[in-house]
């Protein structure tokens, strides 16, 4: 069973299907979203192909001729659409997955909307888009305008006129306020840790140590943070001019929130129309709460892709695999250790 079908879970569904296993037949891949594209499908519209950071391909056929001046969200999602029929995934959707659960003989029951199925093993790759983190601050239900996160940014026309608080300091964050700027009235840029800006190039060698820290954490049983909270933020052309201009003059994280704006303790206002909160999402992890597979940090722990306090399930998407190569990556290895664990087990009976 595969629990989601975007880049993490199409790599495992195609190296499935190299193997031997049949869809629907051997192996069956539920996703919640109304169409192919993973969480891509739901990108802002002013977020171009071209735009796009590592977006890597899928194992097995190359994203070629993509049109730099589209929106990634219909890029991705026809080849994403493509994908899934050249190999014949056999994508269910939508389907919603409410809970994973012990079930009899060592089987494990997904239930969904589409009923309850019974699995040997599992893979879980059910990525973050789904779960956005607000950060709480003294005050905030009190603010008259509006509040939003990047998973409901709409593009930056929207913002024509009005006072814009950003808060966050990731790549999201940049890319609203660079965007943003042109339109608004005023921006502010807010965030709790200073960002840092990386120089020069990032080949594999800085690769492999950023993931390898977040890969620790994971080991250890903590909630993973970004490859990104690592890596920095690339100085490019954009980032450089946006210093240059002032539009990423960051400020310290503000104190509280007032129903005019933000205030600071020392006595500092900002007032805004909106604060847009790019500050992150979280992995979507509450359909396997009945297992009890978290540990005393907070995170569950893995080796390699494979959840440490139950060897049937593997998280790919999950970590240190976040990332699109990252995802293939790990596909690849959860259908390794996959085939043989069941290569021990005899088969499920009905």
């Amino acid at each position: 069973m595969v629990i989601g079908a975007g880049q993490a879970g199409l790599s495992a569904a195609y190296h499935l299907r190299r193997v031997g296993y049949v869809p629907d037949r051997d192996f069956v891949v539920l996703d919640h979203a109304p169409r192919p594209g993973g969480a891509w499908q739901f990108r802002w519209p002013s977020l171009t192909y071209g735009r796009v950071h590592g977006m890597h391909a899928l194992p097995g056929m190359e994203l070629t001729g993509a049109d730099a001046t589209r929106p990634s969200s219909e890029v991705i999602g026809e080849y994403f659409a493509a994908y899934e029929e050249r190999f014949d995934l056999r994508v269910h959707r939508p389907v919603d997955v409410a809970a994973v659960r012990e079930g009899e003989g060592g089987r494990l029951l997904v239930e969904s909307s589409e009923g309850t199925y019974a699995t040997r093993a599992l893979i879980s790759a059910t990525g973050t888009w789904d779960r956005p983190f607000w950060p709480r601050y003294p005050g905030q239900e009190t603010f008259r305008g509006r509040q939003l996160h990047t998973a409901q940014y709409p593009g930056p026309e929207e913002f024509a006129g009005q006072r814009v608080v950003v808060v966050g300091g990731g790549a999201s964050g940049t890319q609203h306020l660079l965007e943003i700027a042109p339109y608004a009235a005023s921006t502010t840029w807010v965030t709790r840790r200073e960002p840092v800006f990386r120089e020069g190039p990032f080949g594999e060698e800085e690769g492999r140590a950023a993931v390898a820290l977040v890969e620790d954490r994971v080991r250890q049983g903590l909630p993973p943070r970004s490859v990104v909270s690592v890596t920095g933020l690339p100085l490019n052309d954009a980032i450089r001019e946006g210093l240059a201009n002032g539009v990423l003059d960051r400020q310290p994280m503000f104190d509280r929130i007032t129903p005019e704006g933000v205030a600071w303790s020392d006595g500092r206002v900002v007032e805004a129309d909106v604060i847009l909160w790019a500050t992150g999402f979280r992995p979507v992890v509450d359909h396997l709460a009945p297992l009890r597979l978290r540990e005393t940090g907070g995170g569950i722990r893995l080796d390699g892709t494979r959840v440490a306090r139950d060897p049937r399930i593997h998280m790919v998407g999950y970590g240190p695999s976040a990332s699109t190569i990252g995802a293939n990556r790990a596909g690849r290895a959860a259908v390794t250790e996959i085939r043989r664990l069941l290569e021990k087990q005899p088969a499920l009976t009905t």
